[in-house]
């Protein structure tokens, strides 16, 4: 497995960027180097080099485009989860379909954000993906909400539906014999994919939606 040159201090967030439009990358680039504690080290115009440019330049945090040539950034994202899980992966695209955004949670995306998404809350949803958390366009959820498709996997609602009772996690690792940490993956991820705030609230709405 690859790991990520270390970045020492407290230094801005080192960003790539990849999108196969030069004036869209630009500017993203450019809005993003205005912040101070966010560093945009490395651009690419599709996702064969992605890998090796993080590796390059120690980066922390991926805004991949989904629609490039050659090698997607779907198929980036999941090779950077493969070779760098360090680092974090937010998918920024003109294409706000449902599909994508459950294709997005697969290959191991942190964030799902449309490119017409205000400067500063990309700024902001950058912060929060290196801090480990997880953001996702609103009115992209809702559209994957209401369209029937199922996007929790089978892991993921059988968590949940412990969980909806109020189960510890530590009394629903057990149960299930897996990891503590393995069970509060599979809940942060259905908590992403329903849009909940918790996992009481995540269990609510998938028990709504039929999905448990």
């Amino acid at each position: 497995m690859v790991s990520p040159k270390n970045h020492e201090g407290n230094g801005p967030i080192r960003v790539l960027l990849a999108d196969d439009q030069a004036l869209v990358r630009g500017a993203l680039a450019a809005l993003l180097n205005l912040e101070t504690d966010i560093e945009v080290v490395a651009q690419a115009g599709d996702g064969r080099n992605v890998v090796a440019l993080a590796e390059e330049h120690g980066v922390q945090v991926a805004l991949l485009d989904i629609q490039m040539p050659n090698v997607n950034g779907l198929e980036a994202a999941s090779r950077l989860r493969s070779q760098l899980p360090d680092c974090k992966v937010l998918m920024v695209t003109t294409f706000d379909r449902p599909g994508y955004l459950r294709a997005a949670f697969e290959a191991g995306a942190s964030g799902f954000l449309v490119k017409d998404t205000p400067s500063a809350e990309l700024a902001a949803a950058v912060r929060s993906v290196f801090a480990g958390g997880r953001v996702f366009d609103p009115l992209v959820t809702a559209h994957s909400l209401g369209d029937g498709a199922n996007p929790l996997t089978e892991r993921e609602r059988e968590v949940l539906s412990h969980a909806q009772a109020g189960t510890p996690v530590a009394k629903i690792a057990a149960g299930m014999f897996l990891s503590v940490g393995t069970v509060r993956n599979h809940l942060s991820n259905a908590i992403g994919k329903t849009g909940a705030a918790n996992r009481i609230e995540a269990a609510h709405l998938a028990r709504e939606q039929g999905w448990i």
